[in-house]
């Protein structure tokens, strides 16, 4: 008998979303390297080295300090870790949004002349973020002795609402990098989308400074019970309220499956497109 030939149709592939999975859990060693290098670009000429992953939140949380600590009737100290948290935690979102859409978009050369998949870019930028998040902690536990302030215990739960940031910043970077390849002007549009967004999410502010009415806009706002839920661990001592959390549980998850069902669908056209 003649053996069958086997034959390849590249029209009767797996799923876009399972394929690009599967092919990201096999190039985990490729994502390992582009957060090294993330990580070594990042503090490689850096005068300051590591330290510079708090230099901009704690100036900015000086300044803010300065000026709203009195409007917004908190105590020095308190105003200051408040500010703090907040910007740790935007930070991390925002810079690792960013990165995930220059990456991917200044990639062009190197979709074209060799195989790599998509996703990748988007999860080394958030593997990226969240190393520069954990040292920002680590300054953060410092600053907040020397401030005369306690850390809870509940800082140890702090990786649950990390994870769910994460999964959340992991969506939204997929979303916006598929927009940016078809529209080059979504980088400089997302980073006014951003400006924005964080005077929206109580990052520099107490949410009790806003009129009751507002409160209920807030429910509408996916980072507020993820900000929330990150504060309630490392400043107040005490396990998030139970909607909070599944408000950030639903948030992340859906916006990851959205992320990632949206980029993966047009996975295939980014060498061509870039």
């Amino acid at each position: 008998m003649i053996d069958q030939q086997k034959v390849y149709d590249s029209a009767n592939r797996s799923s876009p979303i399972l394929e690009e999975l599967r092919v990201l859990v096999r190039y985990r060693d490729l994502i390992g390297q582009l957060v090294a290098r993330g990580i070594k670009v990042r503090y490689k000429r850096s005068f300051l080295g590591v330290a510079w992953t708090m230099v901009n939140p704690l100036l900015t949380m000086g300044v803010l300090t300065l000026v709203f600590s009195n409007i917004f009737r908190f105590p020095g100290q308190d105003y200051a870790l408040h500010v703090l948290s907040g910007l740790l935690l935007w930070n991390f979102f925002a810079q690792s949004t960013t990165a995930a859409m220059n990456d991917l978009v200044w990639s062009g050369g190197l979709l074209g002349r060799i195989f790599v998949p998509k996703a990748v870019f988007a999860v080394s930028a958030l593997g990226t973020g969240l190393i520069n998040l954990v040292l920002a902690l680590g300054a953060y536990a410092i600053i907040a002795l020397a401030l005369g302030a306690r850390l809870p215990l509940t800082i140890l739960l702090l990786p649950l609402p990390i994870l769910l940031t994460g999964l959340f910043t992991l969506g939204i970077s997929l979303t916006v990098s598929t927009a940016a390849i078809y529209f080059p002007d979504t980088i400089p549009m997302f980073e006014v989308l951003l400006t924005a967004w964080m005077y929206l999410t109580p990052v520099i502010y107490p949410v009790e400074v806003l009129p009751d009415e507002l409160h209920a806009v807030l429910r509408f706002n996916p980072l507020y019970p993820l900000v929330t839920s990150f504060r309630d661990l490392l400043i107040e001592g005490r396990i998030p309220a139970g909607g909070t959390l599944l408000s950030a549980l639903l948030v992340s998850l859906g916006m990851l499956l959205l992320g990632w069902w949206i980029f993966t669908r047009k996975a295939r056209e980014y060498a061509y497109r870039i």
